[in-house]
């Protein structure tokens, strides 16, 4: 199993590979929205992925979309709801509700 560090708080989640990343943060009582159940429709899952952005699944045109419509963005922005896990250990920074 691999691990999902989550910053700032800097606790950690084993996970398997093919969970989200939203599934993880919620399944570690983590503090994050998900108002459409995981469809990249709201974006209130957005987040900072620091580490581990190799061994996760690439942006879909659906969630770079939303991401465009969001304020706070920056080259690590993605949708929790939205990052299918590798194999390899994760670094996120979840975003003040």
């Amino acid at each position: 199993m691999a691990t999902l560090t989550i910053n700032p708080a800097g606790t950690t989640a084993e996970f398997t590979a093919g969970q989200t990343v939203l599934q993880v943060l919620l399944a570690a009582g983590a503090e994050i929205g998900h108002k459409c159940d995981g469809n990249a429709k709201c974006g209130s899952c957005h987040l900072f992925l620091i580490e581990g952005r190799k061994s996760v699944s690439k942006i879909a045109r659906a969630e770079n979309e939303k991401i465009d419509t969001l304020v706070g963005v920056g080259s690590k922005s993605r949708l929790a709801c939205q990052i299918i896990l590798g194999e390899e250990n994760v670094t996120v920074e979840l975003l003040k509700l």
